[in-house]
Parts: C-alpha cells; structure tokens; sequence
C-alpha cells in the first residue's frame, strides 16, 4: 500500500528547506506591485500568478528610478 500523501510532503520538505535557506528579500516595490497585479490579473480573467509577476517586475522597476532620481545624502 503506498502513501497518497507522500509527493504533497515531498513537496513541502523542498519548499521549506528553499525557504530556510534563503536570504531576505531587498526587491523594493516588489510586494506592493505584486498585490495590485495579482489583483488586476484576477480581475482580467483569473491569472493573477501572471499578474503577480509582472506587477513585482514593475513595482521594482519604478522603485530604482525613484531610488536612482533620489540618491540617498
């Protein structure tokens, strides 16, 4: 008899360990741009995984130019 659940733990195992390991994230604008894609993206026909990573890609992208329009003194 074999286990059901054993590829859902498997899967778990990794991404925890993937979590554990990795180093805090500096992405700014990220977070923000990532919520308002993700919901645009789910409004637009349900891809808001899709709208979530291009809304993380502009909300980074607008966040360098103000940082780089706004050296720190």
């Amino acid at each position: 008899m074999t286990n059901r659940f054993a590829p859902a733990v498997a899967v778990a195992a990794v991404l925890a360990l993937g979590a554990g390991l990795s180093g805090p994230a500096t992405a700014k604008g990220c977070i923000k741009g990532a919520v308002v894609g993700g919901v645009a993206g789910h409004m637009a026909g349900h891809h808001g995984g899709m709208g979530a990573a291009a809304g993380c890609a502009v909300g980074h992208h607008e966040a360098s130019k103000k940082a780089a329009a706004n050296p720190p003194s």
